[in-house]
């Protein structure tokens, strides 16, 4: 059956975007070329303007793309757990899951480009970012308050160091040999281990 026009450029600009997102998990905003995207996803450079008005556009749509994708798959799963440790836990063992795929280096690759440079992507970054650890503190405040959860730094604070444990345990091991076996109890331990919960 023969795509319609709506479908064709749905499937331009999906590839586009997945062009987009292996470009920038692999050298940044910087390096990133609009001829390269185009060349990569199998079009011409004028598609890519017929989709994006320019480069920043394909890339923050390409950021948005990484944290909707993201979301479903890992957000999604940890927001509808009812006991907050266990959705710190699903959290932390869906990111490892989704760090096996280079598009999760998308944004750990921008936020340290544009950190502190007032750059519109810079400011999609973190702004995802800042939804991100306002999520986790809320869980860690909500542990806190049904008392699974000890008492220690602020709320913040402890979020902050919950995301740093996870997203160095999981770019560390993203992409090792064997990683599939380990690096979703290797994050649930390193997760637990700042939230100052005995490892099972």
């Amino acid at each position: 059956m023969r795509q319609t026009h709506a479908e064709r450029n749905a499937a331009t600009r999906k590839a586009l975007l997945e062009a987009t997102a292996r470009g920038l998990a692999h050298g940044g905003y910087g390096a990133l070329s609009v001829e390269a995207v185009a060349r990569e996803a199998g079009y011409s450079r004028g598609a890519v303007y017929h989709q994006f008005a320019d480069k920043e556009a394909l890339v923050i749509a390409a950021v948005q793309q990484a944290e909707k994708s993201w979301r479903r798959e890992v957000g999604v799963p940890a927001a509808t757990e009812s006991d907050p440790v266990a959705a710190l836990v699903t959290l932390a063992r869906g990111h490892a899951v989704y760090c096996r795929r280079d598009v999760a280096r998308l944004l750990i690759t921008l936020r340290v480009e544009f950190y502190q440079n007032d750059h519109p992507v810079g400011r999609v970054v973190q702004s995802i970012l800042d939804a991100g650890i306002a999520f986790i503190t809320s869980l860690v405040a909500a542990g806190r308050a049904n008392g699974s959860i000890p008492a220690g730094a602020p709320d913040r604070l402890l979020a902050l160091a919950y995301y740093g444990a996870l997203e160095g345990t999981a770019v560390h091991l993203a992409g090792e040999p064997g990683v599939k076996k380990f690096d979703e109890l290797l994050a649930e331990r390193a997760v637990l281990g700042v939230l100052g919960i005995a490892n099972p």
